[in-house]
């Protein structure tokens, strides 16, 4: 009897066993987890690429100012290394768009049919690590982005030149590998399904179409970089790039925009809330002043209180009424000095000028990352130093063609109206504007200054390329020995959380400090 219940029980056991293990799976299984990720959605997310601080690199190519030399607001205004004014560009760029681009191409695999949405990640990867190496020097690369897939969680710092090796190789590589017959990428931001009206795209070949001409105005901007390290590698980089089909027209523009609702522009929301620290620079307000630029009204403005521009529904954007803070120049001294500043408004803030955010400065105003008139103006350079073909023929119209798509541009901001063809017309004809041979360079290269307004990135990268505008060092101190910021400093967390790396690559540079250079500026 005894042998009979023990039968019995060992085969309710395994029923009972048998039963735990058929339900076992959906039992443990959260219905509602993320179990695998879409490539293409993961390169969309990344596709919002930073493009440098009001309060950074704008300020560092005098286009904008802090005057306040206290706390966190002291900056590269006044050539102080403030971790919170270099960070951004490595916050931003680090946790969000290397991991994701970088997540996406291991998903994706060296077997894909996804040919299209492997050569689009890399390109624009490659776009990312150009920004990073700009800015910083040598930064964290062939690791970088691998701690899921590799368990690298203390990535080595690449040599920059090694690394823009290589970033020339996945551009030619990529740019090739693109297929009209292949995939067509809904989810891209670009020229995608829900992209912006005057950009998007209906087909794989349209698509592949467009991302060639970005893939290779990249390429343009990569190989201009080497103008003063290596002319010859330089002008080899370009004409390639020149004859592989860059950018056309502004629809060929690669940009984002924002609603300043749900999706709100970051950077631009914190001049509306911190609006008593921001104003334009002397310099960028004087070149706008005296070419009579009609962009200005879009950029700049006035207001009835400069602590409170959110309150000021109707700026003044008169442009002989507009001022820009003298560089290096204190809040203190403006305030005081009433002989050589403009003082206090008297509703609160400074009686200079500030951005504009109902447009330029909006939070609903796109972000443009590579455009027409970039790439006209990086051609007219290299049809002037004889590079591309047609000299200054050729340069003088990429050089009007880049001024008249960056107005038209302006079109796209919010409360702007189109600046006529008439007005455009007229600036053109500014004598400091006017293409001339003798001054080319200075001309092309100032209106890549004006072009890059919101782009601080490149605007920083360009003006240490080339020297140009001709702008004069920030004095307030000697912390840079009468010279410029080259390079943002490393965040001090990578001393304490990658303190070996951070170490080798502070020594390979020449020190992590602000006059430290990139090796193409040299």
């Amino acid at each position: 009897m005894k042998k009979i219940k023990s039968y019995i029980l060992a085969l309710m056991a395994l029923l009972v066993a048998a039963s735990c293990d058929k339900d076992f799976v959906e039992v443990n299984t959260n219905p509602y987890a993320v179990t695998s990720s879409d490539p293409a959605l993961l390169f969309a997310g990344a596709q919002r690429t930073h493009l440098g601080n009001w309060n950074s690199e704008h300020t560092i190519v005098q286009q904008f100012v802090s005057p306040f030399n206290d706390g966190a607001t002291i900056g590269v205004n006044f050539n102080a290394d403030i971790d919170l004014n270099n960070n951004p560009k490595w916050n931003e760029s680090y946790p969000s768009a290397v991991r994701n681009l970088v997540q996406a191409l291991n998903i994706l695999g060296t077997t894909t049919d996804r040919v299209n949405l492997k050569s689009m990640i890399r390109i624009w990867k490659a776009q990312a690590f150009m920004g990073l190496v700009d800015t910083y020097g040598d930064v964290p690369y062939f690791d970088a982005g691998k701690a899921v897939s590799n368990g690298i969680f203390f990535p080595a710092y690449d040599d920059d030149a090694v690394i823009y090796d290589d970033l020339y190789k996945e551009l030619k590589e990529a740019i090739a590998a693109l297929n009209p017959a292949g995939d067509f990428v809904a989810a891209d931001l670009f020229y995608g399904s829900n992209s912006n009206a005057s950009t998007k795209t209906t087909t794989a070949a349209e698509q592949v179409a467009k991302w060639k001409k970005l893939g290779n105005s990249l390429l343009l901007r990569l190989g201009m970089r080497y103008t003063k390290i290596n002319a010859s590698k330089a002008q080899t980089i370009v004409a390639e790039a020149f004859s592989g089909g860059v950018m056309s027209s502004n629809a060929d523009n690669a940009y984002v925009k924002y609603d300043g609702s749900t999706y709100v522009h970051a950077e631009n929301n914190g001049l509306r809330n911190f609006s008593q620290f921001n104003y334009a620079a002397e310099p960028f307000v004087n070149q706008l002043k005296s070419t009579n630029d009609p962009r200005a009204r879009y950029m700049i403005a006035t207001y009835f209180n400069a602590g409170q521009v959110a309150n000021d529904l109707n700026p003044n954007t008169n442009l002989a009424d507009q001022y820009g803070v003298p560089i290096g120049v204190t809040s203190g001294q403006i305030t005081s000095n009433l002989t050589l500043y403009r003082g206090a408004n008297p509703n609160g803030g400074l009686a200079y000028s500030q951005i504009n955010i109902y447009a330029v400065g909006s939070p609903a105003a796109p972000d443009f990352y590579v455009t027409f008139a970039q790439t006209s103006l990086l051609l007219a350079e290299a049809a002037k130093r004889g590079w591309i073909p047609g000299g200054d023929a050729t340069a003088q119209t990429h050089y009007e063609n880049a001024i008249e798509a960056d107005m038209l541009a302006y079109s796209l901001y919010p409360t702007t109206t189109p600046i006529s063809a008439s007005a455009i017309a007229a600036y053109k004809a500014e004598p400091g504007v006017a293409y001339n041979a003798a001054n080319a360079l200075a001309l092309i290269n100032t209106q890549y200054w004006i072009v890059n307004f919101r782009n601080g990135t490149e605007a920083f990268a360009n003006f240490r390329r080339t020297g140009l505008p001709a702008l004069s060092p920030n004095l307030f101190n000697n912390n840079l020995g009468g010279g410029f910021v080259r390079r943002l400093t490393y965040p001090d967390l990578e001393g304490s959380a990658n303190n070996a790396n951070f170490e080798a690559a502070s020594t390979a540079i020449g020190g992590d400090n602000l006059t430290s250079r990139v090796f193409w500026d040299n």
